[in-house]
Parts: structure tokens; C-alpha cells; sequence
């Protein structure tokens, strides 16, 4: 961990500019934040949790320092990444849903029943 920095402290610093705004109520912007932020630690934890699955898997006991020490291997790294991929894909999906319905959006209940009424 990095010495003299204070993270508490850090994670409550005023960002500079101004706080982005993707919907029209601030709240719901917050929630997303806060999701977001949620989510972000859980990834890190996942990966921690892996960490703790392979060094027991491979020697039977562990210490933190063991935990702070690991380097994943190319292998695990990538099996990391794929999880993490979909796990955010789980996350983002009703967003996801959200675009595609803008980009795709359904005919006008009009059309459907001028269709089925010929």
C-alpha cells in the first residue's frame, strides 16, 4: 500500500469541475455513483477472494502477506478478466437494454393494429 497518502480523506475530496449529470434528476445521478462505486469495490473484492482461492489451492495455508504478494499469471489474469467482463456486463445490462430499445425503438401500437386488422 502506498505510504503517506490518506485515503479516507482522498475518496472524500471535492473532484474538480463540475459533477457530471446524465439524467435530469441529480438523485438519480447520485444513486448511480454510489452503484457504481459499489460495484467497483466488489470487482475488487472478487479478485481478492481469487487470490485467497488460488493460494490455498496451491499451498494449503496463506498469510496476508501472501495475499499482498500475489502476481496473478497470464492465465489467471485472463480467466480474472473474463469474469470481470461479464460480471460488468450483468451490472450495465439494463442500461444496455435501455440503448438498444432508443436505437430499436417499437412500431406505434397503431401500426400493429392496422396490420392485424387488414
Amino acid at each position: 500500500m502506498t505510504e503517506g497518502i490518506d485515503w479516507i480523506a482522498r475518496a472524500g475530496a471535492k473532484p474538480k469541475g463540475r459533477r457530471p449529470a446524465f439524467f435530469e434528476d441529480p438523485a438519480i445521478d447520485r444513486l448511480l455513483s454510489l452503484t457504481m462505486a459499489v460495484v467497483g469495490e466488489v470487482a475488487v473484492l472478487r479478485e481478492r477472494l481469487d487470490t485467497v482461492e488460488r493460494l490455498l489451492e496451491a499451498k494449503g495455508t496463506i498469510s496476508r502477506a501472501d495475499i499482498e504478494a500475489y502476481q496473478p499469471d497470464q492465465l489467471a489474469g485472463e480467466e480474472r478478466g473474463e469474469l470481470t467482463r461479464a460480471y460488468i456486463a450483468r451490472v450495465m445490462r439494463g442500461f444496455q437494454q435501455e440503448v438498444e430499445a432508443l436505437e430499436n425503438p417499437d412500431p406505434p401500437i397503431m401500426d400493429w393494429v392496422e396490420k392485424f386488422s387488414k
